[in-house]
């Protein structure tokens, strides 16, 4: 996947600025394929040139004309073969799996504390899927389409991070 897809993805939810979707990114499409600023706005110029988004020039009271980008027909097409190309299976590539592993070599309490500090962060990014599916999707059983994909791509995040939970709490509780 390239950024472009996942730029598509966010303009055709909504139409925004390139500082606005890199906000989003922060906010959601983010916990799944991130992006700098400097990359997104990159990307979307690029995106431009190819016909894929078009630009409204949205003047501001006191500042510069905001740009304003939106999903053409040309971008509408090019996300639907991208969506109907084949995915490879993803892999785990993970440093502190590798870290894991190789605890017995080095330092095994410093493994530890990596350990500790990333379990802590699942923890909180856990939280925060869990807060937003909460406030979004109060009742899941009800969602069609657009929220329903939505719904269960947050899902898919919580059940990730519940994982990373399980796992690196297992692997503490061996080395106590």
């Amino acid at each position: 996947m390239a950024l472009e897809h996942a730029l598509l993805v966010a303009l055709c939810e909504q139409p925004a600025s390139g500082l606005d979707l890199t906000k989003r990114f922060g906010r959601s499409i983010g916990f799944f394929w991130s992006a700098t600023h400097q990359q997104i706005y990159r990307v979307l110029g690029r995106m431009d040139g190819d016909g894929w988004v078009s630009v409204e020039a949205v003047a501001q009271e006191g500042r510069p004309d905001k740009k304003v980008y939106a999903v053409t027909e040309l971008g509408r097409a090019a996300l639907a073969d991208w969506l109907a190309q084949p995915t490879d299976t993803q892999s785990l590539r993970s440093e502190l799996a590798v870290k894991m592993r190789a605890a017995s070599f080095g330092d095994r309490e410093a493994v530890l504390d990596v350990v500790r500090a990333n379990l802590a962060d699942h923890h909180v990014r856990l939280d925060h899927y869990e807060q937003l599916m909460k406030r979004d999707y109060p009742d899941p059983t009800t969602l069609t389409g657009l929220p329903l994909d939505q719904y269960l791509v947050l899902r898919g995040g919580v059940l990730m991070e519940q994982t990373w939970i399980t796992w690196l709490t297992e692997y503490l509780e061996a080395h106590q």
